[in-house]
């Protein structure tokens, strides 16, 4: 039974990492298309909540590390070209996001990084997506394929149809925060990759079974229902979207896609659980112990509600159009008086270092003895001893650096700086 809530909660941190990230995705990569003055816009409003949103997928990965170690034995060496390229786009794109929200106007480097890397980043996803749906090659619970044997017509099919789908869901953000698009031009462009989503959709959903070796049971009544209800409430997001695109209220767009997504999702997993690596490999089949089972489920349960406390005050504190913030002068710093510092300074400094020195040979010496390195020692010094013997160090660390700051013996203020 455990096994079956690691997969919910691998299932339920992918589907809210595509749904949240997806749409800092795809502001990235419309932002390739924007003029130079709204690039900054769009990656100001992105900036808000990005490493908040992208917390998902760590935690997505680590439930499938722990949780599904048959899974993630199988998927991660299938794909490691596509996933060490996204790794390193990840990476880039929160650069160029920080780099141009740091800078005092537009630059244009940052800002084709920042979207350049959402578009590489997308692609490795649903490159990985396609690895995983065709079934990696494998054997007794190895995988046995290709180092390239990610790269297939699914997979790349798969590829396009995520970077629709997060255009799609940038395109339905951007109407919510900003205030930049005319209606008519909301409404072409929300439109416009609402079709070419459901394009695709089509396409992937037509070709999934010749290119998945694992058989579907959709005659299965459960199966079917649970399916075919996926379909009707993603039919039915769709025509939601359909019409709020270009029209008040500006959230109604990125709610029907964000009930699209999660249909699809459902709709993939109806047709496929109990198998999580296609052709035959089951939750069952790649559970890890019972034990780590019930860590996992603890642990992670009890990490996810601050996660989502995480999500939703970043969401609370930035709700609304996104405006222009009000660049105000800093106040000048105060020059405080300073006592003389020219006799502590030659006398200080030497025992400064020397006690420093002091209590990293201390800590070092604590590690070793936590480790038992120097044999015997832990028999007389529990876990507890040097744990005190830890927090005595740094409570003698801060009293000793709080001492020589009323001292004086070292300040970093303007006035210090200019009378050294």
């Amino acid at each position: 039974m455990l096994e079956y809530v690691s997969y919910a909660l691998v299932l339920f941190s992918l589907a809210m990492y595509v749904v949240l990230d997806g749409y800092d995705l795809g502001v990235g990569m419309l932002s390739l298309a924007a003029r130079p003055e709204r690039r900054r816009q769009y990656s100001e409003i992105v900036a808000t909540a990005w490493d908040a949103n992208e917390s998902w997928i760590i935690l997505a990965g680590v439930v499938l590390w722990a949780g599904l170690p048959g899974a993630y034995a199988v998927v991660l060496p299938s794909v490691y070209l596509p996933l060490i390229v996204m790794l390193i786009s990840i990476i880039l794109r929160g650069l160029g996001l920080e780099m141009q929200s740091a800078a005092g106007g537009y630059r244009r480097g940052w800002a084709l990084l920042f979207g350049g890397a959402s578009l590489a980043t997308t692609l490795c996803q649903g490159l990985i997506l396609g690895t995983v749906l065709t079934g990696p090659a494998q054997r007794d619970g190895t995988f046995q394929g290709a180092a390239f044997g990610w790269f297939s017509l699914y997979s790349v099919l798969c590829a396009l149809g995520l970077v629709a789908v997060h255009l799609l869901a940038g395109a339905a953000w951007l109407q919510d925060k900003t205030e930049g698009w005319s209606r008519s031009g909301a409404r072409r462009t929300g439109r416009f990759l609402l079709l070419v989503t459901a394009a695709m959709a089509v396409v992937l959903g037509l070709t999934l079974r010749s290119a998945d070796p694992q058989q579907f049971h959709l005659g299965q009544p459960t199966r079917a229902v649970f399916f075919w209800l996926a379909v009707a409430g993603a039919a039915g997001a769709c025509a939601v979207a359909w019409h709020a695109f270009g029209r008040r209220p500006d959230w109604r767009p990125f709610a029907a896609v964000a009930a699209l997504i999660v249909c699809g999702l459902l709709g993939l997993v109806a047709v496929s659980v109990p198998v999580v690596v296609p052709p035959a490999l089951t939750v069952h089949q790649a559970a890890s112990p019972h034990s780590s089972e019930l860590f996992l489920v603890l642990g992670v349960g009890l990490s996810m509600p601050f996660v989502l406390a995480y999500n939703i005050y970043a969401w609370q504190s930035f709700r609304g159009k996104y405006t222009a913030p009000v660049e105000s002068p800093l106040p000048p710093l105060r020059d405080r008086a300073q006592p003389p510092t020219a006799s502590h300074e030659r006398t200080g400094t030497p025992r400064t270092i020397m006690r420093r020195t002091l209590l990293i040979v201390l800590g070092t010496a604590a590690v070793g003895v936590s480790q038992d390195v120097f044999g015997g020692v832990a028999d007389w010094i529990d876990p507890i001893g040097v744990a005190v013997l830890c927090c005595t160090a740094l409570a003698a660390w801060i009293t000793g650096d709080r001492r020589d700051e009323r001292a004086g013996y070292f300040d970093a203020t303007t006035g210090a700086e200019t009378r050294s």
